[in-house]
C-alpha cells in the first residue's frame, strides 16, 4: 500500500498542541543559540573584511601580525612611494598613506572599565583611500595640528570622546574635531589623527605601515614580487581585504568552537526531549498503529510517518529559532579583538547560509530524536498492537 498521507502526520501534531509547543520550543532555543553563534562569527568576519579595499595593498614588517607590532623606516616608506605600481590621483599625487598605529586606553561607558582603542596616524590621502568612512559631525583633522576624529562606535561607547572634547595621550592634548561613520567596518572602532603629529607625540622615528592603491588592480602579484625582491626592504605585502580578514581568525575560531560546544550540549537535551515526545506518541497510538498495519500499510510506511512527524516537529522549532535569532541583527556588540588586543564593535549578521545550516541542524536533531521511537512503532506486531489498543 502507498505511504501514509501527510495530513495524518500534521493532524497528530495538532492533536498534541501543548506537547508539540514545548518540544518545538526546546528545539527553537537550541537553534537560536546555534544560529546566534554563526551570526556572531559572520558579523565579525564581515566587519573586518569590509574594512579593507581589494584595490589597496598594506605593507608591514615581515613577521608582524598586526600594524601595532610593525615598524617601517622612512627610507623604506620612500622606496614604496616611488614604485611604479602605486596609483596617482587626478592632481598627480600618489595614492599612498604612511601611517602609524598605537593603542591607548579609554573608559567604556557601559562597564566603566578601561579598554584598548586603536589610534591611527594617517593623512588626507589615507582618508581618501577609505571611502567607506564618511564624516557625520564636525570636520576633518588638519595636518600639523593635535586634532583627531573618532569612529562612531568610539563616540557612542566611550566616555569623554564627544565632539569638542579633549583627550590626553602621547604626552599631549588632542581635540576631537569630528566624528566619522565607517559603516560596517572596523574603522568605526578607531581614532584618526595626523601621522606626523602622532610620530612626534609617541617619540617614533618610523611608521607602522604603508597603505597604497594599485595603479592596476590586477597587478598585485607583480608589484609584491618586485618589492619583495628589493634587498633594501624587509617587508611583506597583503591586499587590505586579506590583511583584515586574517585579523578575525583567532577570535572567529574561538567563537565558533565555544558556540559549537554549547550548541552540542544543548542539542542533547533537545534530542532527548524529541525522543520522549515521540515515544509518548507511539505509546498513545498503539491501537492506531495496529489498525494501520491491518489495513495493509507496510512497516516502512509506519517508520516514515513517525520520522516525518519528528522532522516536521523539529522544522517548526528550527524556523522559530531562526526567526528569534534574526532579531539579534538589531543589536551590536563591542569586545576585544584578540589579534590586536583592541576594542572592536560589530553586529550580528544573518545570511542565507546560516539559515540553511540552522534548519539542517534542527532536522538533524529531529532525525536522531525520532528514529528510535519510529523504529519501535514500525516493529510492532499487528495482533499485539490491536490487542493493546
Amino acid at each position: 500500500m502507498s505511504r501514509i498521507p501527510f495530513q495524518y502526520v500534521w493532524r497528530n501534531l495538532l492533536t498534541r498542541k501543548l506537547t508539540t509547543l514545548l518540544t518545538a520550543g526546546g528545539m527553537a532555543l537550541v537553534v537560536f543559540v546555534f544560529a546566534t553563534v554563526l551570526m556572531l562569527d559572520a558579523g565579525l568576519r564581515q566587519t573586518l573584511e569590509a574594512t579593507g579595499s581589494p584595490h589597496n595593498v598594506l605593507a608591514i614588517r615581515k613577521g608582524s601580525q598586526t600594524e601595532v607590532q610593525s615598524g617601517i623606516s622612512r627610507p623604506e616608506a620612500a622606496i614604496i612611494e616611488t614604485d611604479p605600481g602605486v596609483a596617482y590621483d587626478a592632481q598627480g599625487q600618489r595614492r599612498l598613506s604612511k601611517e602609524t598605529v598605537v593603542l591607548i586606553s579609554l573608559t567604556k561607558k557601559a562597564i566603566n572599565q578601561p579598554a584598548n582603542v586603536v589610534v591611527r596616524g594617517t593623512s588626507a590621502m589615507g582618508m581618501a583611500l577609505r571611502p567607506q568612512a564618511r564624516l557625520i559631525a564636525g570636520r576633518p583633522f588638519r595636518p600639523g595640528r593635535a586634532e583627531i576624529v573618532v569612529g562612531r562606535a568610539i563616540a557612542e561607547g566611550f566616555a569623554g570622546v564627544q565632539l569638542g572634547a579633549t583627550l590626553r595621550f602621547g604626552r599631549r592634548e588632542w581635540q576631537v574635531v569630528g566624528i566619522f561613520d565607517g559603516g560596517k567596518t572596523g574603522f568605526n572602532s578607531e581614532i584618526w589623527g595626523d601621522a606626523e603629529q602622532m610620530l612626534q607625540a609617541f617619540r617614533r622615528l618610523g611608521y607602522s605601515a604603508v597603505l597604497f592603491e594599485l595603479a592596476d588592480p590586477g597587478s598585485f602579484e607583480t608589484v609584491s614580487r618586485r618589492l619583495l625582491a628589493d634587498p633594501r626592504l624587509t617587508l611583506e605585502y597583503k591586499r587590505e581585504t586579506q590583511f583584515y580578514a586574517d585579523q578575525s581568525e583567532v577570535m572567529a575560531k574561538f567563537i565558533t568552537i565555544l558556540g559549537m560546544v554549547l550548541s552540542g550540549i544543548f542539542s542533547i537535551g533537545a534530542i532527548i526531549g524529541a525522543m520522549i515526545t515521540m515515544y509518548a506518541a507511539v505509546a498513545n497510538r498503539v491501537g492506531e498503529i495496529g489498525a494501520l498495519r491491518a489495513l495493509g500499510f507496510r512497516r516502512s510506511s509506519i517508520l516514515g510517518a513517525f520520522l516525518a512527524e519528528s522532522l516536521l516537529l523539529s522544522l517548526l522549532g528550527g524556523i522559530a529559532g531562526v526567526m528569534l535569532a534574526s532579531t539579534m541583527q538589531w543589536f551590536g556588540i563591542s569586545t576585544m579583538n584578540w589579534q590586536t588586543f583592541s576594542e572592536l564593535a560589530f553586529t550580528f549578521s544573518l545570511t542565507p547560509a546560516i539559515v540553511l545550516k540552522s534548519l539542517g541542524f534542527a532536522l538533524f536533531m529531529g532525525l536522531i530524536g525520532g528514529f528510535l521511537p519510529a523504529a519501535r512503532a514500525a516493529r510492532m506486531n499487528i495482533v499485539d498492537a490491536l490487542r493493546a489498543g
